[in-house]
């Protein structure tokens, strides 16, 4: 062996010991968090948009995968498997890098990933105080909004917290309805904009506030559209079948959103307040009315009114408050309500759902929980529901390593 030979063998092995050395010091990069979460249930009856059904089922199971990238990345994957009409379907919920040295406090997000508006959809749904998302959630956002695309972000340097940020993104699980598929529709089809401030009161106390805007170019209807959401064979031909697509849409958005938490002495693990709620509203989902002038049927679309046949927006909201009285019991109570219009022919019918529940949640650590839900709900001629009392008894477990919840 040459001089020159050995002395690159002992570089190569010297940046080989330094490359592990320096994998070693930081295991994020060799060793990624790996999750699951196992959401079963049984239910007495079905609710509206939810994705529960009557009786026993199995919910939002999910499997996950994080770590650092290197210095500058960090990217995680989460897996999601549920059954839909007796079929066994594994879905992406989460697939993203996102930056970790952007300066200023900037970051940036692509890929497929949660939301930031409002306040619950940025968060699983296994880390809910309830067995599923407000009717607001369920009829404006699929329960939760996950998409393609991309997501910037910033965080002020303020004492105040306070971020804000912009996204873009596909928008396919938001477009409105196109029941003879006739229809073009924008591939960039969603763009939100969102932004949160909060802090602390005294030693024990903590809020946050936000408000999100949403743009959804593919949220107005068309003309054309006759859907019969009491019809449930037709719902589903229309597309809107899964419950992670919008079953309401339109083409603004506008969600505020607020959160109260209360800890003795500010140890959130073993006795804690929550006191959460949003309000939603969405806007021009009605379909444009020059379409009907140019078939003729202006006079009788003035009759019956687009404008006048319902309120020209729709709107949800919810209030909950959730108290862990021990550390391993919690119950929660949550009200719930969603307005919204549904298209016959030319003319709109105004539809009401009402929702009251109580929920009483068992802990016996961080990873498990078992609850028992009550809901009541009332229908006006909400999606062909009757006025009913639901049971609902779940139980949610986390294997192996899982990030922190949000705030």
């Amino acid at each position: 062996m040459t001089v020159s030979t050995m002395r690159l063998t002992g570089v190569a092995a010297a940046c080989a010991l330094i490359s592990t050395q320096a994998l070693a010091n930081d295991p994020t990069l060799t060793n990624p968090a790996i999750s699951a979460v196992l959401d079963g249930y049984y239910q007495s009856a079905e609710r509206p948009m939810a994705e529960r059904v009557e009786g026993f089922g199995l919910g939002h199971t999910e499997l996950a995968m994080s770590a650092n990238i290197d210095d500058m990345f960090y990217g995680k994957l989460t897996a999601i498997v549920e059954i839909h009409d007796g079929e066994t379907e594994l879905g992406l919920e989460e697939a993203f890098i996102q930056t970790l040295a952007m300066p200023g406090g900037f970051s940036i997000r692509a890929g497929r990933f949660l939301s930031d508006i409002g306040y619950l959809n940025n968060q699983h749904v296994h880390t809910d105080s309830f067995s599923d998302r407000p009717a607001a959630y369920r009829a404006f956002l699929g329960s939760h909004y996950f998409d393609d695309g991309v997501r910037l972000s910033y965080v002020a340097p303020t004492d105040l917290y306070w971020t804000m940020g912009v996204e873009a993104f596909k928008g396919d699980s938001m477009r409105a309805e196109d029941e003879h598929g006739e229809r073009d529709f924008e591939n960039l089809g969603v763009y939100t904009a969102f932004t949160k401030f909060g802090g602390d009161i005294g030693d024990n106390s903590s809020w946050q506030a936000g408000l999100s805007y949403l743009r959804n170019e593919n949220g107005r209807m068309t003309a054309a559209e006759e859907h019969d959401h009491a019809e449930p064979e037709e719902h589903t031909d229309h597309g809107h079948d899964h419950s992670h697509s919008a079953q309401y849409t339109g083409e603004n958005t506008y969600v505020a959103d607020f959160v109260y938490k209360w800890a003795p002495s500010g140890n959130y693990k073993y006795q804690h307040l929550t006191v959460s709620g949003e309000y939603f509203r969405v806007t021009d989902f009605k379909p444009f009315e020059e379409h009907h002038e140019e078939h003729g049927d202006h006079e009788e679309h003035e009759e019956h009114g687009h404008g006048e046949g319902g309120k020209d927006y729709q709107e949800g909201w919810y209030l909950s408050s959730v108290y862990q009285f021990s550390p391993h019991w919690s119950a929660g109570l949550r009200y719930g309500e969603v307005d919204t219009q549904m298209m016959h022919g030319d003319h709109f019918d105004p539809q009401k759902l009402k929702e009251t529940e109580v929920s009483l949640a068992w802990h016996h650590s961080h990873f498990s929980t078992v609850r028992l839900q009550y809901t009541n709900q009332k229908g006006t001629n909400f999606d062909g529901i009757e006025d009913d009392n639901v049971i609902t008894l779940q139980y949610v477990m986390t294997l192996g390593a899982h990030g922190a919840h949000q705030f």
